[in-house]
């Protein structure tokens, strides 16, 4: 019978959301060997180094924008599936598990220790240890706050101008302009005008 899931290499296997050999696939394999090397050379770079930082992060996160501020250490399995918006800060610890796509819109903060994992793999042992990963697009609107030590799930998105609290565990999509914390990460409120630092109800 005509199989066409084994005629797409590993990589295609990756970017279109099927199930494929992460871990002994050779190309892959070479893919996150030149990344890790990469996040190695820009980690190990004095800090007031901006022009050498500036060009290692160009290589490593190619669609990362110009005004993005990373602050290292900074760990990513490829960089290029990565797609960071302008004037977004990323504190220190950040690690993008970017199998899938993952996408951080324009004016973000990401507090330090955030982890982005896209990857699932099987529940059974014997199909896990064959190197088998499915990997999900993880998506972040514009105008986020994300609070230090959180993890986002595969496939989950945040809707522009939401706040995610500190050690959050995002396993679910949040809508726009609440405000979410816990594990799993629930909705606690809509952020309102009564939130702004000059609002005052004596007024």
């Amino acid at each position: 019978m005509f199989d066409s899931h084994k005629l797409l290499c590993e990589n295609d296997k990756r970017m279109s959301g099927r199930w494929y050999d992460a871990n002994f696939d050779a190309g892959l394999v070479q893919q996150r060997a030149c990344c890790a090397s990469l996040c190695w050379h820009f980690n190990q770079t004095n800090p007031s180094d901006d022009a050498r930082l500036q060009a290692l992060r160009e290589q490593l996160l190619p669609h990362c924008a110009n005004s993005v501020t990373i602050v290292p250490p900074l760990q990513a399995d490829y960089g290029d599936n990565c797609f960071i918006g302008e004037h977004t800060f990323i504190n220190l610890g950040a690690y993008f598990m970017d199998g899938a796509p993952i996408t951080i819109g324009s004016w973000c903060f990401i507090g330090p220790h955030c982890g982005f994992y896209t990857a699932r793999h099987p529940l059974l042992a014997q199909e896990r240890n064959q190197g088998l990963e499915r990997a999900e697009p993880i998506t972040l609107g514009n105008n986020i706050w994300v609070g230090g030590n959180v993890i986002f799930l595969p496939g989950v998105s945040v809707g522009s101008g939401s706040v995610i609290g500190a050690g959050s565990v995002v396993t679910k999509d949040i809508p726009p302009n609440c405000i979410a914390f816990g594990n799993p990460c629930r909705v606690q409120r809509t952020i309102t005008q009564e939130d702004s630092i000059y609002f005052s109800k004596d007024k």
